[in-house]
C-alpha cells in the first residue's frame, strides 16, 4: 500500500506543476497581448483594441495570477475607443458614424466603469447629434431636428444648447405653446448661471416672436387673440413697438383709456424724430377723439402729420373742426 500512495502522491504533484506550467503558458499569452496592444496604440488603435481586448479575455481564463493584466488592460480600452470616435469628429464624418461610434465608447466606458471615458464620449455623441440635427435644419425638417434635441437631452439634461434650439424649431414651426414653453425654460437655466447675456438674447428673440403674432392677429381683427398675443411678448420686457400694438388693438375695441396708456407708454419710448413719433400720436390722438377730448386730440393729430400717417391725421381733424 505505501508503494502506491507514493505513486498518487507523485502523481498529484506533477500534475500540479502542469497546471501551474500551463497557467504560466496562458499568462505569458495574456502579457503578449497586453504588449502588443501598448506597441500599437500610439499609431494603430484598432489593432490596440484588439490586443487589449484580447488581453482581457485571456487574463479573465488565467484568473488572480492574471488581475494585473486584465485591470491594466480595462482601463486602457475606454479611452481607445473614445480616440477613435473623437478622429471621426475631426474628420468631419458623417453624423451617423460619430454617433455609431461615440455609442460603442459609452458602451466601452459603462462596461469598465470608466466614468471619464463616459463623459468623454457623451461628448462625442452629442456633437453628433448636433451634426444631424444642423441637417435637418438645413432641410427645414424641423420634426426630426426636435427630436434629435430631445436626445442630446437624454445624454445630458443640462444642454441648454439643445433647449435653446428647440426653441428655435418651434419658432419656425410657428408653435406658439412649445415656443414659448422651451424658450422659458432656457431662460429659467440661465438664470440659474446668471449668464444676462444669454438671457437678453432670449427674451429679445421671444419679444419679436409675439409682437410679430400680435401684429399679425390686429391685422386679421382677432383683437383678443391679439391682446393675448402682445401679453406674451411684454413678459420679455418693455418695447415700443409691442405698446404702439396695444393701443391700436385697444382703440379698436373702443377701449380708449388703454389706448391712451399704451400709446404715451410708446411715445415715452420713442427717443427719434418727429417721423418716428408720429405712429404713436396718432394712436394717442383717436383715444383722445374717443374720449371726447377735442381740443388735446386736434392738437396730437397735429404731431403726427408725417409719412403714412398725414392724410389719416388731416381728416380727424377736417372731421374734429380743429382750428388750424
Amino acid at each position: 500500500m505505501k508503494p502506491m500512495r507514493n505513486i498518487v502522491m507523485t502523481l498529484t504533484i506533477f500534475c500540479l506543476m502542469v497546471a501551474g506550467l500551463n497557467a504560466q503558458v496562458v499568462r505569458n499569452d495574456a502579457i503578449k497581448a497586453y504588449n502588443e496592444g501598448v506597441a500599437a496604440k500610439d499609431t494603430d488603435i484598432p489593432a490596440a483594441i484588439k490586443a487589449f481586448e484580447k488581453a482581457i479575455e485571456i487574463a479573465g481564463q488565467v484568473g488572480a495570477e492574471a488581475d494585473d493584466i486584465k485591470q491594466n488592460s480595462m482601463k486602457i480600452v475606454p479611452s481607445l475607443y473614445v480616440k477613435v470616435a473623437n478622429k471621426a469628429v475631426s474628420d468631419k464624418a458623417p453624423a451617423a458614424d460619430i454617433l455609431r461610434l461615440s455609442k460603442a465608447a459609452a458602451a466601452v466606458a459603462a462596461k469598465y466603469n470608466n466614468q471619464t471615458a463616459k463623459e468623454n464620449s457623451g461628448k462625442l455623441m452629442i456633437q453628433g447629434y448636433n451634426a444631424m440635427a444642423n441637417d435637418f435644419f438645413s432641410k427645414n425638417d424641423y420634426a426630426n431636428a426636435l427630436l434629435t434635441f430631445d436626445s442630446i437631452l437624454a445624454v445630458n439634461p443640462n444642454y441648454s444648447n439643445a433647449i435653446f434650439n428647440k426653441a428655435l424649431a418651434y419658432n419656425k414651426m410657428n408653435d406658439d405653446a412649445n415656443f414659448e414653453s422651451a424658450i422659458d425654460l432656457y431662460i429659467e437655466k440661465m438664470k440659474g448661471v446668471n449668464d444676462t447675456v444669454k438671457i437678453a438674447k432670449a427674451s429679445k428673440m421671444a419679444l419679436e416672436y409675439f409682437r410679430q403674432a400680435g401684429s399679425k392677429a390686429n391685422q386679421g381683427n382677432k383683437l383678443a387673440d391679439a391682446i393675448a398675443l402682445l401679453d406674451k411678448a411684454a413678459k420679455y420686457g418693455n418695447d415700443k413697438d409691442v405698446f404702439y400694438y396695444y393701443a391700436d388693438v385697444y382703440n379698436k375695441q373702443k377701449n380708449f383709456d388703454k389706448g391712451m396708456e399704451f400709446a404715451q407708454k410708446g411715445l415715452d419710448l420713442e427717443t427719434g424724430t418727429p417721423e418716428a413719433k408720429a405712429k404713436f400720436y396718432y394712436q394717442l390722438g383717436v383715444a383722445q377723439e374717443g374720449k371726447g377730448l377735442k381740443d388735446d386730440a386736434c392738437a396730437t393729430f397735429k404731431n403726427s402729420m408725417f409719412g403714412p400717417f398725414t392724410d389719416a391725421s388731416k381728416a380727424h381733424r377736417t372731421n374734429l373742426k380743429c382750428a388750424d
